[in-house]
């Protein structure tokens, strides 16, 4: 009998989660062991419960055009067969699947929501991606449009070369769009000048979205075009699961568990082996003040590239460098709890206490810190215990850990925050707020400057060891979705049955303009 191969995986977030599944499922020839640092699932995309009430970390719109993706989440959470608490009382439409669970009676369903996230600017509600319609020409009023309109026709005739995020945003947007929905908000998400941000960060994040493509949306929808191509920011409905998107990767590990994986929470990786011929042989972890050696043949890491590499043995200086100078963005959020909102929902989406809409919204108001803001109510109505009499909000901020948003205690940043919900008219007062909780995330964001320009080195020299694969957002320093996370392990997962130590399929996802972006 042959003996089993060991694939550690390091990181119980989508990416390892992932892998550590596929790799169950579709072989019997390796035993898997997962270890994660923390005592949840999900990482970035992990839902917290605080008295009954759930939050999700980041807003996660389970959408993807990549169909083993779609087939992967249906056969973890099934699609709903029948609507939902919220539209089955409001007589809203949302799609179901025949024979599919019913939310009211199971928890283990994939919901269905409409999509809304809007940009919040001078007191007003602007649509995101920004559209062209009347609401928005009378919150800008007729002078700013026309601004808007000649700034446009200006960067659509004359293109800046693309050497920054600035120049990638005005080439698409025009000066006048780039300076009002652009430039604060991404100097307050990456605590840089969008000028001094590589324009390879809009390219992930914003691929194919312009002007040109919202109005090609728009009258697409006015002739009726069929099979239209969406671009990702312009969808219109998401998948949702009944409980946040932690759920999906709770029940991913006990599926990796039941086909016999191991997985270890609360295990810190601290070192990573690797012997004279540069093959990683196992890894040490931390667990109760105890550290543990675990060998084995292959790693699959989702871990921040930076603790990855400082945590080998003989690393050339020159990588060392580059991985230590790999910069990332922390983020704070803390949940706010009252009976209503000041805000008006003054659009034509019913909702229970008849609050704004929107899943999210973007804040572009220069006298606050914050950065967008959840409705939980919307993003399922279970994620709220007692959706009739309370709204449940998530303020997010963005920081660098241990400046001075991070070093404040829960109390002071949630007090600050209120203070702030109040100074843009979410809340009319402070006193508004019922009770609240605080939640921190290290490195949520990876982000594309200082040594980030030498990435390709560091990814060359991590491919020479041949039974590493780092997949996900921080395994490949990425800003990937939550789809294309699963896909790097997918590709991983491909590239170990096969045996070969070619992974430019790995580090290939989503980096092609068109990849995945239409089927």
């Amino acid at each position: 009998m042959t003996k089993k191969k060991k694939v550690i995986i390091i990181g119980g977030g989508p990416a390892g989660l992932t892998a550590g599944y596929e790799l169950l499922d579709k072989s019997k020839d390796y035993d898997v062991v997962v270890l994660e640092e923390s005592k949840v699932f999900g990482g970035i995309s992990r839902t917290v419960n605080y008295k009954g009430n759930r939050m999700d970390m980041g807003g996660h719109r389970f959408f993807s055009k990549v169909p083993e993706v779609n087939e992967w989440w249906e056969k973890m959470l099934p699609t709903q067969g029948a609507l939902p608490m919220d539209d089955k009382k409001l007589h809203r439409k949302s799609n179901t699947k025949k024979g599919g669970p019913d939310p009211e009676k199971t928890d283990r369903v994939m919901l269905r929501r409409n999509r809304l996230s809007r940009i919040f600017f001078n007191q007003h509600f602007f649509d995101y991606p920004i559209s062209l319609k009347a609401s928005t020409i009378k919150n800008m009023g007729l002078g700013t449009t026309f601004v808007v309109g000649c700034s446009y026709l200006k960067s659509a005739v004359h293109k800046r070369p693309e050497n920054s995020l600035e120049d990638f945003y005005i080439n698409r947007f025009g000066k006048k769009l780039y300076s009002m929905f652009f430039e604060n908000y991404t100097e307050n998400l990456w605590g840089r000048h969008p000028r001094d941000i590589s324009p390879e960060w809009g390219a992930q994040r914003v691929k194919g979205l312009s002007i040109s493509a919202i109005l090609k949306d728009i009258f697409g929808k006015v002739f009726h075009k069929k099979n239209r191509k969406v671009e990702t920011s312009l969808i219109e409905e998401f998948a949702y699961p009944k409980l946040g998107p932690g759920q999906l990767w709770e029940i991913t590990a006990k599926e990796i568990k039941k086909k016999g994986g191991e997985i270890i929470t609360e295990a810190k990786v601290v070192g990573v082996k690797k012997d004279k011929k540069n093959h990683f042989t196992g890894v040490v972890y931390e667990k109760n003040g105890k550290k543990v050696e675990l060998k084995g043949d292959y790693v699959i890491s989702s871990m921040p590239i930076k603790d990855l590499v400082e945590a080998m043995n003989d690393v050339p200086q020159k990588y060392l460098k580059i991985a230590s100078g790999l910069p990332y963005r922390d983020y704070m959020t803390v949940g706010v709890l009252s009976h209503k909102l000041a805000l008006e929902n003054k659009t034509d989406i019913k909702t229970i206490g008849n609050i704004v809409p929107d899943n999210w919204v973007y804040v572009h108001d220069r006298s606050v810190k914050m950065g967008r803001f959840q409705i939980y109510n919307n993003w399922s109505p279970y994620l709220v215990k007692d959706i009739e009499n309370h709204v449940w909000v998530g303020l997010e901020y963005f920081c660098n850990e241990g400046d001075d948003l991070w070093s404040m205690t829960d109390d002071e940043f949630a007090k600050m925050a209120i203070e702030e919900m109040a100074k843009i008219n979410i809340i009319k007062s402070p006193d508004e707020a019922l009770d609240y909780h605080v939640e921190r995330v290290k490195k949520a964001y990876p982000a594309y400057f200082d040594t980030y320009e030498h990435m390709d080195d560091l990814r060359n020299y991590l491919d020479t060891i041949p039974n590493l694969f780092c997949v996900g957002r921080n395994g490949q320093h990425r800003y990937n979705n939550l789809d294309h996370s699963m896909c790097t392990s997918f590709e991983a997962v491909k590239d170990i049955l096969s045996g070969t130590t070619d992974k430019s399929n790995v580090w290939n996802v989503n980096t092609e303009k068109e990849y995945h972006e239409s089927k």
